[in-house]
C-alpha cells in the first residue's frame, strides 16, 4: 500500500495554494494523466468530482468528495472506484516569509492487486511528477516570486 508525507515551502500564500488545489475542474489541464474531471457537486465546504486517470493503456474513473475548509486545509474521502481506500490531506501554512508551507500526504490501496504490484513499482516517480505539476501550475498562474 504506497503512502507518502512531505511538507514543501512554497513562494505562494496559503489562499493561493488552497485555490489551485481546491480547482478540481482544472487538473486535466496540468495533472498528468488526468485526462477528465466531471464534478456532480461543487460549494465553499465540498466538491463532489469523477476524476478519469489513464496510464500505460489502462483507464479508470475514481469517485472522490473533497472537503474544503479555505484556506487551510484540503481532504480527499474516497466514494467509488478501483481503490480499497484512499487518505489524502492538503495543509497550508503561511512561512513567515510571505510564502507557505504545503503539508501533503497521500496513502492508498487498490482492489486489484496488479494495479497494487503497478502502482507500487511507479509510486515514487509518479508521486514526484505529480507534485512537480502542481508547483509548476502554481509557478504558471501566480509567478516565481513571492506576494
Amino acid at each position: 500500500m504506497p503512502k507518502h508525507a512531505e511538507t514543501r515551502r512554497l513562494p505562494y500564500t496559503p489562499e493561493q495554494m488552497f485555490d489551485l488545489v481546491a480547482d478540481v475542474r482544472r487538473y486535466p489541464e496540468f495533472l498528468p494523466w488526468v485526462s477528465a474531471m466531471r464534478v456532480r457537486q461543487d460549494d465553499d465546504t465540498a466538491t463532489v468530482a469523477d476524476m478519469i486517470v489513464g496510464f500505460k493503456g489502462l483507464r479508470e474513473t475514481f469517485t472522490s468528495k473533497v472537503g474544503k475548509q479555505r484556506p487551510e486545509t484540503i481532504h480527499v474521502e474516497y466514494v467509488d472506484g478501483p481503490l480499497k481506500y484512499l487518505h489524502n490531506d492538503w495543509r497550508f501554512r503561511p512561512d513567515g516569509e510571505g510564502g507557505c508551507l504545503v503539508d501533503f500526504s497521500v496513502d492508498f490501496a487498490f482492489k486489484n492487486r496488479m494495479f497494487e504490484m503497478l502502482a507500487g513499482q511507479v509510486f515514487g516517480a509518479a508521486l514526484r511528477r505529480m507534485i512537480g505539476a502542481f508547483e509548476e501550475r502554481a509557478a504558471a498562474l501566480y509567478g516565481n516570486d513571492r506576494r
